[in-house]
């Protein structure tokens, strides 16, 4: 029987309902470096400065990188025929796998009162967690507080955590009409993996990393942050918009190269997830999502 961390990663796919395994870029070098006695001797090197995930960036920025476009394009779940050009007019991998979609591909309802996904993922969400509670990985020490760096004011918090894979389109987006009052809080950190086969090994991850938090003000749903986690090999977080308001589905920023994640936390008085989201994370699964679809409704 295969142990946890060498188990398929197992989907429900929201566009069809079906239950399917994830295709991982890059699956042996992950599996090696968190699941080798040698390959954890290296985390120091590869995770704890960003000396090593800076090195690829400027790497996959260069004209030389372009001839790994093809890899990327063609694993199943990047959907090259969605992005604003083809593959070969892009200049370098970065280009490539910072990519903006051809108008429509993300479509969204417009309501005011319904709460859009930020980004394409894999999902889990939560309701009802406390700000002392552990983050909601499994085995994870850290609260919600340290995730944030601050003493959350709700006392019942609804979390949604998407996880981007590089097959992913990168760029992210405010997932209601909302207003920014200021820059992002930046805290520096490591930058492990953010994939489960690392989240086994290293619950923490989300608040050991590096990340951005932004503090959102919206109508219908409040006052939530939203909170960038960088990852192995993300050159960068990079903030393509600035303060002001900002209506539900424009761009927010990107991540250039390597898995990222995107964390919501709401007050939970303001907002009701969807009941097939709450469903798939009781059961343990990830729910492959695109941005633009709905994750919740306002509480009235």
């Amino acid at each position: 029987m295969k142990k946890e961390s060498e188990q398929s990663i197992m989907l429900i796919n929201r566009s069809t309902g079906e239950l399917q395994k994830e295709t991982v870029f890059g699956d042996a070098a992950l599996r090696f470096i968190y699941e080798t006695l040698l390959g954890r001797t290296l985390w120091g090197i590869a995770f704890h400065s960003a000396g090593l995930s800076e090195m690829l960036g400027r790497r996959y920025d260069s004209p030389a990188s372009k001839k790994k476009i093809p890899a990327l394009a063609s694993t199943p779940g990047c959907n090259p025929e969605e992005a604003e050009f083809p593959p070969e007019h892009y200049e370098n991998f970065n280009a490539f796998f910072t990519r903006k979609l051809k108008p429509g591909a993300r479509p969204f309802d417009a309501a005011p009162n319904l709460l859009s996904s930020p980004a394409d993922g894999r999902l889990f969400v939560y309701e009802n967690l406390k700000p002392t509670d552990p983050i909601p990985v499994k085995g994870a020490q850290r609260t919600l507080n340290d995730l944030c760096q601050e003493e959350l004011p709700a006392d019942s918090l609804a979390v949604a955590v998407i996880r981007l894979a590089p097959v992913d389109y990168h760029r992210y987006h405010f997932p209601c009409d909302c207003e920014q009052k200021e820059n992002p809080v930046v805290i520096r950190g490591k930058y492990h993996s953010v994939n489960p086969v690392a989240l086994v090994k290293r619950p923490d991850i989300y608040v050991e990393n590096t990340r951005q938090i932004t503090t959102l003000e919206s109508d219908v749903f409040g006052s939530f942050r939203y909170i960038e986690v960088g990852a192995f090999g993300v050159g960068s977080i990079i903030q393509t918009s600035q303060p002001g308001k900002h209506a539900k589905i424009d761009e927010k920023g990107m991540f250039k190269f390597g898995g990222s994640t995107v964390i919501l936390v709401f007050d939970n008085s303001k907002l009701k997830w969807d009941a097939d989201l709450l469903e798939n994370t009781g059961k343990g699964y990830e729910t492959l999502i695109r941005m633009g679809m709905t994750l919740a409704s306002a509480k009235v």
